[in-house]
């Protein structure tokens, strides 16, 4: 068969098949009776294998070793091709991220383009001090516009916004979020994602659902600087998370916003003495907060919770101590009446705690009633 039928058939074009032959990959073997090169079935035949073998990434190299080495194992050239194509998914998936995410961020020119890609890249940079500057400029604010001199003239309606006022897309803030280490760069990008207000809880949700508690630690710790009934939600759903620093997390910022769900979980950490001073701060927000339609926890309520730990046998010296201390801005009868047993207390620590708290009480409202 000739050559250009072989490439109707075989879909390989002749001029391949002519590189193929100046490699020595595949030679026709045959001969017309004009001299023209002619291929036989088994030339075909290997065509096809160079064929099949090229679509699994091998270089016509490596197809040339497999097909005339008997000692050639594939084991160790899949496994290398297994790598390779791995890394280079890797890097299209990049590639397609960062395309995504500049289209997001709509850039009207290439000044644009060039600010949100210089940007992406200081938040991927090793420095900490390049992400975080990255992440205090990531959120564009326009400048107030600054009055137009008489010889200047007024630029066209359509014109561009500056480059400094294209923002970087929330998915990225998130993702960065999400994998930093650095506290101050943390900090910086939770600032960020607090100023795109709603835009970024979705992805922070997923975050939430993480297997890996690391994650959402850091997403967790985002959703608490957004405010709104959404963030809300979510820190709801965090107070059931296996994560026990998650669920602290969750339980103060929700004491901060006035939701009685948070209670259980802030009378835990004063007990544990797991940040014991911001959780009983959370307990007095609460108790002394405005009653609200969606039911926050009222003072007796919060009073219930301590002295019931109090009454616990399992409650040790310094545990007591740390309730008695949470109770002190607790207002109320309860709080009032075991404070008032506390004072007699056989651990002498807690019985001057309550002493001193009934005194302050006592003067407190000495003064509301002159």
């Amino acid at each position: 068969m000739l050559i250009g039928e072989v490439a109707r058939r075989s879909g390989v074009s002749a001029r391949m098949l002519r590189h193929y032959d100046a490699l020595g990959l595949v030679r026709p073997t045959g001969r017309t009776g004009g001299g023209y090169r002619e291929y036989s079935d088994d030339d075909i035949r290997r065509i096809f294998h160079v064929e099949s073998l090229r679509s699994l990434g091998l270089s016509l190299q490596e197809v040339g070793r497999a097909l005339d080495d008997p000692g050639f194992a594939p084991s160790k050239l899949v496994d290398d091709l297994i790598r390779r194509t791995r890394e280079r998914i890797a890097a299209e998936t990049a590639l397609l991220t960062r395309l995504s995410r500049i289209d997001a961020a709509e850039p009207a020119g290439w000044e644009d383009v060039l600010h949100v890609v210089a940007l992406l890249q200081a938040l991927g940079s090793e420095s900490a001090g390049k992400r975080q500057r990255a992440a205090l400029a990531s959120v564009s604010s326009p400048s107030p516009a600054s009055p137009a001199s008489p010889s200047s003239p007024s630029p066209p309606a359509s014109s561009a916004p500056p480059a400094e006022e294209v923002s970087v897309p929330v998915e990225a803030l998130v993702e960065a979020a999400l994998s930093e280490t650095d506290p101050h760069v943390a900090g910086a990008l939770r600032w960020a994602l607090a100023q795109s207000g709603d835009d970024g809880l979705v992805l922070l949700a997923e975050g939430l659902r993480s297997p890996a508690a690391a994650v959402r630690r850091r997403a967790v710790r985002s959703v608490t600087e957004i405010p709104g009934g959404k963030a809300t939600a979510l820190l709801r759903g965090a107070l059931t998370d296996s994560d026990i620093v998650v669920r602290r997390c969750a339980a103060l910022a929700l004491g901060a916003r006035g939701v009685a769900d948070a209670v259980p979980t802030l009378v835990a950490m004063v007990v544990d003495g797991a940040n014991d001073v911001d959780a009983a701060d959370a307990l007095r927000t609460l108790a002394n907060g405005p009653m609200r339609a969606d039911g926050p926890a009222s003072a007796d309520r919060i009073a219930t919770a301590l002295v019931d730990r109090l009454a616990r046998r399992a409650a040790g010296s310094s545990v007591r101590r740390r309730l008695t201390q949470a109770l002190a801005e607790i207002p109320g009868a309860t709080a009032d009446r075991t404070l008032a047993e506390l004072s007699h207390d056989e651990d002498r620590a807690v019985a001057l705690t309550a002493a001193y708290v009934l005194t302050l009480r006592g003067a407190r409202q000495d003064d509301g009633r002159s």
